[in-house]
């Protein structure tokens, strides 16, 4: 509400759909959806919708400066390097679309030059990648307080006379301006959506459009927090994809909402290098906690990788329970387009984190003119230093898109490590040596490695330098947790070393292939036999 908005068509030519119009009431809105098309029509001409979507914003004020336009298309275009020098003098923005496999490759250099978004959506209607593009652009936009804020983004191919079933929470950091969207393939379902107090809303309280095949119900006033049920009904006689879309804005402007902000490490990949997926997780400037982040990353053709992001400072994730949480991705199964969603789930341990943990390392004791000289005990650390319960909620956000290049054809070789293990702890208790650490995976931080190779020097430099000629402790009987475990490994040492001796540690690990990871961080443990 408050913006313009206007519609331009093209194909070997451009054609103004709807003139700009201020948004202002509902009826603005079915205006700007009765112009959208249904159909369609053959060639493509980026280029000339670009062109007449300039003449659209100079409708309302001269220039096209900081104006923004949402450019979708599937269909390629040899030409569309011909307006780019006219692209980058018009200082508009370009968020670009590209719908299906066969969109122009070049699409994404429109919004590279313009500093728009880039999404890609396929041709599965049941990943709602049209809806979740668009979302995004409006959960980048404006106020904090004012954004749309999509909490919930699910779809599913459901047979006849099945259900598809569903859970999104409201928490109260939200709840204005509620909409449930629900979209079907073929023929409306039966829909019910159940209040956490047991209202239901059914079909006829929902605005229904036949020809986009959509029902949108708003919910007056502020939306009741808790668990609100959906259910879809496939009366049809074939099987058929739906979708739900859930959005809303903040309940108070004076507090603001949890938010998710999710991204690749870049936007172009080259094969064989990693990527890493990352989304931080807030509440205006507190890191939200303990929640379950899940990573969809779809290619153009075939299944979606599902990943669950670990905020564990392990692996890929710098900083434990910092709010970010992250995993690598090496499931390249093709050259092209991928998208990226990330969904969060809040829990009943879900806390914004206070206070800024210390990572100093711990150093229990200290030898000073042959005399060992003992630490104060380290401080544990409780989750009573995280004051601010969230609780539960339901998010979900558009990463874009991001593209690979090299992924050769045929079965892929097992080419990436486990990777470094990066919190590795030693400690001594009585005669006994006991090291943690997160455990890595097979690929990086994805399954398990095969083993573990574990050195101990009285010299950090040994390790640091020349790892291999290090002492090695016999781990040939410890069987590799999934990665992000937390691995408990305690031996004696068979020659009794001088006491106050420092001892310092390494490891790293491997996997079937003997792909090595890189060596760990130094830990040190000192030798202290009362």
């Amino acid at each position: 509400t408050g913006s313009y908005a206007g519609i331009v068509t093209f194909h070997l030519s451009a054609t103004i759909k709807k003139d700009l119009v201020l948004i202002d009431s509902d009826a603005k809105r079915e205006e700007l959806v009765k112009s959208l098309p249904t159909t369609a029509e053959g060639g493509t001409s980026i280029c000339s919708g670009v062109q007449k979507g300039f003449e659209v914003l100079k409708q309302v004020t001269e220039g096209t400066s900081g104006k923004e336009i949402v450019l979708l298309t599937d269909g390629e275009d040899s030409d569309i390097n011909s307006c780019f020098t006219e692209v980058k003098n018009s200082g508009s923005i370009i968020h670009t679309m590209p719908l299906g496999p066969k969109a122009d490759k070049g699409l994404e250099e429109l919004a590279d030059m313009t500093g728009g978004h880039k999404f890609y959506a396929t041709d599965s209607f049941e990943s709602n990648g049209l809806t979740d593009a668009f979302t995004g652009i409006l959960s980048s936009n404006g106020n904090l307080s004012q954004q749309s804020i999509q909490l919930e983004s699910n779809g599913l191919t459901v047979k006849t006379n099945e259900w598809f079933n569903g859970t999104v929470s409201i928490d109260k950091s939200v709840g204005n301006d509620t909409f449930f969207v629900i979209t079907w393939q073929t023929s409306e379902p039966d829909i019910f959506v159940q209040t956490p107090s047991g209202r239901i809303y059914m079909m006829a309280d929902f605005k229904k459009d036949t020809t986009l095949k959509a029902a949108r119900l708003k919910i007056l006033g502020t939306a009741e927090t808790g668990d609100w049920i959906y259910s879809f009904y496939n009366k049809h006689s074939s099987s058929q994809a739906f979708g739900i879309t859930v959005t809303s804005r903040a309940a108070d402007h004076n507090v603001p909402p949890v938010t998710v902000n999710a991204h690749m490490n870049a936007y172009k990949n080259v094969y064989s290098s990693p990527m890493v997926v990352y989304a931080e997780v807030s509440q205006g400037f507190l890191p939200v906690v303990k929640a379950t982040v899940i990573a969809i990353i779809e290619p153009e053709t075939g299944p979606p990788v599902t990943l669950e992001l670990l905020d564990n400072g392990a692996g890929s994730d710098f900083a434990k329970l910092d709010g970010v949480y992250s995993r690598y991705f090496t499931s390249f199964k093709e050259n092209g387009r991928y998208s990226l969603k990330v969904q969060v789930q809040g829990k009943e341990k879900t806390i914004l984190a206070s206070w800024t943990q210390n990572r100093a390392a711990y150093i229990p004791g200290f030898v000073d003119n042959g005399q060992v000289q003992f630490n104060p005990s380290k401080s544990p650390v409780k989750d009573d230093d995280f004051n601010i319960v969230v609780g539960s909620f339901s998010r979900t956000s558009s990463g874009g898109s991001f593209s690979v290049a090299g992924v050769p054809s045929g079965p892929l070789p097992d080419i990436f490590p486990p990777n470094k293990i990066t919190d590795l702890e030693a400690e001594m208790k009585e005669d006994t040596f006991i090291l943690i650490w997160t455990a890595p995976g097979n690929d990086y931080d994805l399954g398990n490695a095969s083993r573990y190779e574990i050195r101990m020097s009285k010299n950090l430099l040994t390790l640091r330098n020349d790892f291999s000629s290090a002492e090695q402790i016999n781990t040939s009987h410890i069987i590799p947790l999934p990665a992000g475990s937390q691995e408990i490994f305690s031996f004696k040492l068979d020659v009794i070393t001088e006491n106050g001796t420092i001892l310092y540690f390494a490891a790293r690990a491997s996997d079937e292939a003997a792909n090595k990871a890189d060596v760990s961080n130094i830990a040190q443990a000192i030798m202290i036999i009362p």
